[in-house]
C-alpha cells in the first residue's frame, strides 16, 4: 500500500509541477494574497475528482475488456517517455518562464470561474489525470485506491504549497537555472515510472 501511495504521489507531483496556465494563475493569486484558499481548493478537489474518475473508470472498463490493460500499459509508457523527453529538452534549452499575469481587481466569482476554466477546459489536465494516472494505476492491482489517493494527495500538497508559498517561490523561479533543475528532475521521475510500468507491468 505504501509503495502504491508513494508512486501515485510521485507521478501526480511530477505531472502537476509542469509549468502551465493553471499553475501560473495559482501563483499569481498567491502573490496577490487574494482568494488563495478557494483557488487552491478548487484546483485540488478538481484534480481529485478527475483522478478518481480515471482510477475507478479505467478499472471497470479494463475488467470488461482485458486486452485493454496491455494497450493502456504501453500507451502510458510511451506518454511518460515522451513527457520526460520534453522535460529534458526544456532543461537543456533553459527556456522555462512563468508569466503570473496582470490584473488584481477581480472578485471571488470571476476568480473561481477562471480557475475552473484553467482546470476543466484544459485537455492536458484530462490527459494527465484521467488517462495517464488511470492507466498507470492498472499496474497496481488491488492497490489502485492507494495509488489514486497518493496522486490526489500530491495535488493538494502542491497547490497549497504553491498558493501559500508563492512569495518564496517567485524569486527563486525567476532564475532560468532553477527551472532547468526542476525540468530535469521531472524528466528523471517520468522515465523512472515509465521503466517501472514497462518492466513490472
Amino acid at each position: 500500500m505504501i509503495a502504491a501511495f508513494a508512486t501515485g504521489f510521485g507521478l501526480g507531483l511530477s505531472l502537476i509541477v509542469v509549468i502551465g496556465a493553471q499553475n501560473a494563475f495559482v501563483l499569481r493569486q498567491g502573490l496577490l494574497r487574494r482568494f488563495v484558499l478557494p483557488v487552491v481548493l478548487v484546483c485540488a478537489v478538481s484534480d481529485a475528482l478527475l483522478i478518481a474518475a480515471g482510477v475507478g473508470g479505467f478499472g471497470l472498463l479494463v475488467d470488461r475488456l482485458p486486452w485493454l490493460a496491455t494497450v493502456l500499459r504501453w500507451g502510458g509508457v510511451a506518454f511518460l517517455v515522451a513527457y520526460g523527453a520534453r522535460s529534458f529538452r526544456a532543461a537543456r534549452a533553459g527556456s522555462g518562464a512563468l508569466d503570473a499575469g496582470q490584473g488584481n481587481g477581480q472578485g471571488l466569482i470571476p476568480v473561481l470561474l477562471t480557475c475552473l476554466a484553467f482546470t476543466w477546459l484544459n485537455p492536458h489536465v484530462w490527459l494527465d489525470t484521467v488517462v495517464l494516472i488511470g492507466s498507470v494505476a492498472r499496474g497496481w492491482p488491488g492497490r489502485e485506491l492507494a495509488f489514486g489517493i497518493g496522486a490526489a494527495s500530491a495535488s493538494f500538497a502542491f497547490f497549497f504549497a504553491l498558493g501559500y508559498g508563492a512569495r518564496l517561490l517567485a524569486p527563486l523561479f525567476a532564475r532560468p537555472n532553477a527551472w532547468r533543475v526542476l525540468d530535469a528532475g521531472i524528466g528523471v521521475v517520468m522515465w523512472a515510472i515509465a521503466a517501472q510500468l514497462a518492466f513490472n507491468g
